[in-house]
């Protein structure tokens, strides 16, 4: 089975909840990742925010921006990396 990524919410302390297509939700921590080189357009929170979307299946930022996604200009997470996280209950409403 390939986790397959639906719907991502991410969250102002720089974390995303992410919700894959058989149920299971898990928090992704992204404060490490954006010191890292390719990461560090996502430091603006506003960028980090707005940029995250589901881009093949999985999570992602396009920060190319505009209304229409570009894959070639954006940085994802892998997700089997992603479905390896604990399963985490929802903390939003």
């Amino acid at each position: 089975m390939f986790p397959k990524v639906v719907q991502v919410i991410p969250m102002e302390n720089y974390s995303v909840y992410v919700y894959f297509e058989d149920g299971k939700i898990v928090c992704y921590d992204m404060t490490q990742m954006i010191e890292k080189e390719v990461f560090r357009p996502l430091k603006d929170i506003t960028v980090f925010k707005e940029a995250c979307t589901v881009m093949n299946d999985t999570l992602a930022w396009d920060i190319g921006g505009g209304k229409n996604r570009d894959n070639t200009n954006c940085l994802d997470i892998d997700p089997d990396t992603l479905y390896e996280l604990p399963f985490v209950n929802e903390q939003i409403a």
